[in-house]
């Protein structure tokens, strides 16, 4: 029994979108409303899922630039990142074997976790995701995102403050 293989597509787990996509100012205006706010940072968390883990990734190097041998190791970790999970379009293929991304994922979890638990910069490291989370849920909330007639709030999202009661 054989499956036909996957599409590329539909093969890395997660996407980086174009930069100009994503820095948009276009798209950029304020929430109605708290419930519209979270609407917006969960639509754009799954469609810039990539986006968001290379900027935190970024700023975890840029953080970094005090300790250069860390540094040096960081950004061996980094560049693993990118070739074996964001930038492949194509199952990654081992001694003759396909690996499921999801084993890609955790390796690199993995890896880079014991890079952590040596190098013992928690506090760096906590300071430099929470920097990039604060940075991720306002461009989130800011962003609307191009299906804002698929909200789940529907009609109740109008840009009056006051909501369209009309079809109350």
């Amino acid at each position: 029994m054989s499956s036909t293989p996957p599409d590329a597509g539909t093969v890395a787990a997660v996407t980086v979108r174009p930069w100009p996509l994503f820095i948009d100012i276009a798209a950029l205006s304020l929430p109605i409303s708290v419930s519209d706010a979270t609407y917006r940072i969960n639509k754009n968390l799954r469609y810039f899922s990539g986006n968001y883990a290379l900027i935190i990734l970024s700023i975890l190097l840029i953080s970094l630039i005090v300790r250069p041998i860390l540094l040096v190791l960081f950004l061996i970790i980094f560049v693993g990142w990118i070739y074996l999970y964001f930038s492949r379009n194509e199952p990654l293929e081992l001694f003759g074997f396909d690996v499921d991304d999801k084993f890609v994922l955790g390796f690199l979890t993995l890896v880079t976790l014991v890079a952590l638990l040596v190098a013992k910069i928690w506090m760096n490291i906590f300071v430099s995701i929470g920097f990039g989370i604060v940075i991720m849920c306002v461009h989130g909330s800011l962003r609307a995102p191009e299906d804002q007639e698929d909200s789940p709030y529907g009609a109740l999202l109008s840009e009056s403050p006051r909501g369209n009661y009309s079809i109350v």
